[in-house]
């Protein structure tokens, strides 16, 4: 793809590497500040390739590329992990502006090396050891109880890289070993649900936090967000917004961090995992926030003023649209138009991806007052966009049931 140049040379170009979803709404908050987006892609059907002209086409771990990517461009920025630290370094030593940097990028790369750094910190984190052998599973659970959670250290996300092992079942710790897998094992932790804390900081050091999220995990994939997280009072809100601003300021991140945590009592928490990008849990922000984590990031990364994080209504719900067992035989424009019929205030972003089963290929955010009415209703639209059907046993020809409008248009207008 011929790359055009930004129409603005007044106006910054930010690189990001990567072109998923991620980049492809970073691109979109791009345009409304008058900046370019130039994306590194693997293919010129990446759903961010699709959105921005100014494309570099190759791989994450390519530095020619990468360095085609930088050259002119503001900021450098990521859109995923996968990026080699061997890589990365020799980037940033000829002054390429990467942003994390890759000293702060790399625990969010490495589990092995967040959980050391964090448990230096004497941050809550669960007992962890690295696994070189087998026996060294076994050894463990012998001293912290099973079942073991073992993790690969490196390139696991959305429930990938995560078994959950018994004292009678750890046979295929030797052959992950043996395929080269770096490994780690934890303590299993007695959680109450997971929550999420974002955070942007910049390179002056400014920092900013949004309201601290409930999230849902399904099969270990993210299915559905709320903001603020129920029942979570304003003294814990507030100590867990300054854990994620510690985490940020001592591993010096430029850019959007998330903390992922596990709640084990009331206010209560240990740190789960790290992401040095914009984040799946942050996706409400785009409406339901002053200052979308897309459009932060920009500003994070280029060192703007940070804008609000103030929400924008009481409560906010997203939820993935996941690609079903089974394509529906409506096809997806069809699916948008009943979708809105029956929830007008449903705000749909697509990210133009195949809908393979359980792969990430859209959301819905839904604002409101009611708690359970914004979930019902975003949940619902979530899924019919998924698999065009109504969980709730709504007839999308009828109108029955319909709220908010008078329900799909009829028989034969589409």
């Amino acid at each position: 793809m011929e790359r055009v140049d930004t129409p603005d040379a007044a106006m910054p170009v930010v690189g990001m590497v990567g072109g998923g979803q991620l980049a492809r709404m970073t691109a979109q908050a791009a345009v409304a500040l008058g900046q370019t987006l130039r994306v590194l892609a693997a293919s010129p059907q990446d759903p961010a390739a699709r959105v921005t002209p100014d494309v570099v086409l190759g791989d994450p771990d390519d530095a020619a590329a990468l360095r085609e990517l930088a050259t002119g461009c503001s900021a450098v920025t990521f859109d995923h992990e996968g990026v080699p630290q061997e890589v990365l370094v020799p980037l940033a030593e000829a002054g390429v502006p990467l942003r994390p940097p890759p000293a702060a990028l790399v625990h969010a790369q490495d589990k092995l090396v967040m959980r050391r750094r964090l448990a230096g910190m004497g941050l809550p984190v669960p007992a962890f050891a690295e696994v070189t052998a087998p026996g060294d599973v076994t050894a463990f659970g012998a001293e912290h109880g099973w079942p073991v959670v073992l993790k690969a250290t490196r390139g696991g996300y959305d429930g990938r890289g995560v078994w959950f092992l018994r004292a009678d079942d750890p046979g295929h710790v030797a052959a992950l070993l043996d395929a080269g897998t770096p490994l780690l094992v934890e303590s299993a932790v007695p959680m109450t649900r997971e929550l999420a804390a974002s955070v942007a900081r910049s390179p002056y050091g400014q920092a900013a936090a949004w309201p601290v999220v409930e999230t849902l995990q399904v099969d270990g994939q993210c299915a559905r967000v709320t903001a603020p997280a129920p029942g979570l009072g304003l003294a814990d809100t507030a100590r867990v917004q300054e854990l994620a601003l510690r985490i940020a300021d001592e591993l010096g991140v430029v850019g959007l961090m998330t903390v992922e945590l596990f709640e084990t009592a009331p206010g209560q928490v240990v740190v789960n995992e790290l992401a040095m990008r914009p984040h799946n849990s942050g996706h409400w922000t785009i409406e339901g926030s002053v200052t979308s984590q897309f459009e932060q990031h920009l500003r994070a990364v280029l060192d703007y003023p940070l804008g609000s994080t103030a929400p924008v209504a009481p409560v906010a719900v997203m939820a993935n649209v996941l690609g079903a067992a089974q394509e529906p035989s409506m096809g997806m424009d069809e699916r948008l138009h009943h979708c809105f019929a029956r929830f007008p205030e449903a705000k749909v972003h697509l990210y133009a991806k195949d809908g393979r089963p359980a792969r990430k290929i859209g959301h819905v955010t839904v604002l409101g007052t009611d708690e359970d009415d914004v979930r019902t209703r975003a949940e619902l639209a979530a899924g019919w966009l998924a698999t065009a059907t109504w969980a709730d046993g709504w007839s999308a020809h009828t109108g029955d049931g319909g709220t908010g409008a008078a329900g799909a248009h009829p028989e034969g207008t589409r």
